[in-house]
C-alpha cells in the first residue's frame, strides 16, 4: 500500500467517522492484521473506544475478522474497500438516475448505516420523502418497497451475510467470533412482507423529547416493543454492481462513438438482457439469440429483424471485437466481449486522460505520447520524423517524459559488449506502469483536495456557524408566520462582505466537489485497466 492510498484512507475516515474511528483504521492500515490487545497499545486508546471503533468500521465493511488457530481474533482493514467511500456520490446519483427518488434515498441510507433491514430503510426514507412533500401528502410504504424490490431484483443491494442456523450443544463454549455466511442463492430474495403505513412528518422538538423519555421509561420498567418481521435479515449495497454498470456505460459510450448510436443501442440491449447473469469478473456475458436480442430491443428502433443481423454482422467482425459470435442457433448467438481476447484496451484511449498529459506536459508532449503508443517502439530520430518536431525539443520531452516513469527506454545491442555505438536505443510505453504512476498521482490529487477544502472550511468556521444560526431563527420565523420586515431585519444580521465571502466559500467548495468527482471516473478507469491486466491469465 502506498503512501499516498493510506494518507487518502485516513482522511476519508477521519471525515465521515471521527478521528478516534480514524486512528483505529489507520493503525491496522500500517500494521496489518492485530487482535483487540495490540491495538489498544497501538493506539493508545481505552479499549470501550477501539471496541467501538471496530463496531463502526464491521458494520461498513471496512474491517474484516478471522479467529486464529489458537483461539485469538485479528482485525484487518479493507484498503480498497475503504478507497470506495470516495465513490459513494456516484453510487447515489447512478440510484436516482435508474429508480428516482425513492432509489436514491434508499441507497443513501445503506451507505449512510453500513446496513439496514428492508423495513427500517423503507421507513426511514419514507419518512425523508413525505418531508419535501407539500401539506398534506404522504409518501406509502409500498411505493418505496416496490423500489426496494427492484433494486435487490437487478442486484443492486444484496443480503449480508448471517449466523448459519446449525445445533448446538449446550455445553460447547461459543466461539470467540461468529462466522458469517450467506448462500449465493440467497443473496437477492426479498422477504415477504405486508409493509403498510405512510412516512411521518418530523414532529417538534419537545414532541421528539417526550418520545425519547418514554421510550426510555419503557426500557427500563423492562417492556419491549414488537421486533420487526424481518429482525435479523440485513442488507447492504452491492458495490461491485454499481462498478458491473459504469463498466457497461463507457462500453456503450464506445461503440458509439466508434460506430452509431444504433449500434450502441444494440450493445445496450444485451448487456440490460445479461446484467443480473453475468459475473462481476466474467470476460464476456451469456450468449444471446439473435431473435432475443430483437424481441428486447426498446420500442424507439424500428428497426427489421434483417438491419438487426447486419448490426450484430458489423459488431463482430470490428477489429476491437465489442461483440463476438459464438453458435448458429436462433439466428446466431452473440456475447459482449467485457475483456477483448486480445490485450486490454489502454486506458490513455480513454478521453479524460489525454487532457491530462496535455495540462501536465503540453500538446508536443500528448503528441509523442499517442505516437508511441500506435508504434510500440521507436527510435530517438523517427519520433522526430513522425511526430514533425525539432530534434532538440523531442530529445527533451522524451526526456521529461522518461524522468516521470510515463514512457520506457529499452536497450537492443547488436554484438554481446552492449557497447553504445552498436546498440539500439528504442523509446516505448509501459502501459501498465505508466497507468500505476497515473493512479498513484490521482490518489494524491484528490488528498490535496480534500485538505484543501478542510483547511477553507476551517478558515470560514466562525462565518459558516453564524449563517447557519440565522438560517434556523429565519426558519423558525417562518414557521411561526413572521412578518416580511422581521424578516428582512433577520437577514441583515449578514453583512454583504460576509454574504460575498460566503458565496465565494460555497463556490470553491463546489469546484473541489467536481475536481474530486472527475478524478474519481479518471481513477475507476485506471483501476479497472490494473484489474482486467493482472487477470488475464
Amino acid at each position: 500500500m502506498t503512501q499516498a492510498e493510506l494518507r487518502l484512507c485516513s482522511l476519508l475516515l477521519q471525515e465521515h467517522f471521527g478521528e478516534i474511528v480514524e486512528k483505529v483504521g489507520n493503525c491496522l492500515l500500517r500494521t496489518g492484521p492485530r487482535p483487540l490487545r495490540l491495538l489498544v497499545g497501538d493506539t493508545g486508546l481505552l479499549p470501550d473506544q477501539v471496541k467501538k471503533a471496530l463496531c463502526v468500521l464491521i458494520q461498513h465493511s471496512l474491517v474484516r475478522y478471522e479467529v486464529q488457530p489458537r483461539g485469538s481474533v485479528e482485525y484487518e482493514a479493507r484498503s480498497e474497500r475503504i478507497l470506495r467511500i470516495l465513490r459513494y456520490p456516484r453510487y447515489i446519483y447512478t440510484a436516482k438516475t435508474l429508480y428516482g427518488d425513492p432509489g436514491e434515498l434508499l441507497v443513501e441510507e445503506l451507505l449512510l448505516h453500513g446496513h439496514l433491514s428492508m423495513s427500517c430503510a423503507v421507513a426511514r426514507v419514507a419518512d425523508r420523502l413525505t418531508e419535501t412533500m407539500e401539506d398534506g401528502k404522504t409518501m406509502d410504504y409500498s411505493e418505496v418497497s416496490g423500489t426496494f424490490v427492484r433494486l435487490a431484483d437487478t442486484h443492486f443491494i444484496q443480503r449480508c451475510p448471517m449466523v448459519p442456523a446449525s445445533p448446538r450443544s449446550a455445553k460447547a463454549p461459543p466461539p470467540p467470533a461468529p462466522a458469517l455466511a450467506i448462500a449465493e442463492k440467497d443473496m437477492y430474495i426479498v422477504p415477504r412482507l405486508s409493509l403498510v403505513g405512510k412516512g411521518k412528518r418530523r414532529h417538534s422538538c419537545e414532541e421528539e423529547e417526550e418520545g425519547e423519555h418514554k421510550a426510555k421509561r419503557q426500557k427500563q420498567e423492562g417492556g419491549t416493543s414488537e421486533a420487526p418481521p424481518d429482525d435479523g435479515i440485513y442488507w447492504q449495497v452491492n458495490l461491485e454492481r454499481f462498478h458491473q454498470h459504469f463498466r457497461d456505460q463507457a462500453l456503450v459510450s464506445a461503440v458509439a462513438s466508434r460506430m452509431d448510436q444504433t449500434s450502441s443501442e444494440v450493445v445496450r440491449t444485451m448487456l440490460r438482457m445479461s446484467e443480473v447473469t453475468t459475473a462481476s469478473g466474467a470476460s464476456h456475458t451469456q450468449p444471446l439469440s439473435s431473435n432475443e436480442i430483437f424481441r428486447s430491443l426498446p420500442a424507439g428502433y424500428n428497426i427489421g429483424k434483417q438491419v438487426l443481423d447486419q448490426y450484430l454482422a458489423l459488431l463482430a467482425d470490428d477489429p476491437l471485437e465489442f461483440v463476438g459470435k459464438s453458435g448458429d442457433s436462433g439466428g446466431g448467438t452473440y456475447t459482449v466481449s467485457i475483456l477483448s481476447s486480445r490485450a486490454p484496451p489502454s486506458p490513455f484511449q480513454h478521453p479524460s486522460l489525454i487532457p491530462l498529459l496535455l495540462r501536465r506536459f503540453g500538446s508536443r508532449c500528448a503528441r509523442i505520447f499517442r505516437l508511441l503508443l500506435r508504434k510500440k517502439h521507436l527510435e530517438q530520430k523517427q519520433v522526430e520524423d513522425f511526430a514533425m518536431i525539432p530534434a532538440k525539443e523531442a530529445k527533451d520531452m522524451l526526456y521529461r517524459m522518461l524522468s516521470e516513469n510515463l514512457v520506457s527506454l529499452q536497450e537492443i545491442p547488436k554484438t554481446p559488449d552492449h557497447a553504445p555505438s552498436r546498440t539500439f536505443y528504442l523509446y516505448t510505453v509501459n502501459v501498465m506502469a505508466a497507468a500505476r504512476m497515473l493512479l498513484h498521482r490521482c490518489y494524491k490529487s484528490v488528498a490535496n483536495l480534500m485538505e484543501r477544502r478542510q483547511h477553507e472550511m476551517r478558515e470560514n468556521k466562525r462565518l459558516l456557524e453564524k449563517s447557519q444560526r440565522v438560517e434556523a431563527i429565519l426558519a423558525s420565523m417562518q414557521a411561526t408566520g413572521a412578518e416580511a420586515a422581521q424578516l428582512h431585519e433577520v437577514e441583515e444580521m449578514i453583512t454583504g462582505p460576509e454574504r460575498q465571502q460566503l458565496e465565494t466559500l460555497k463556490r470553491n467548495v463546489n469546484k473541489i466537489d467536481a475536481s474530486e468527482n472527475q478524478l474519481d471516473e479518471t481513477i475507476f478507469v485506471l483501476e479497472s485497466f490494473i484489474e482486467s491486466t493482472t487477470k488475464k491469465p
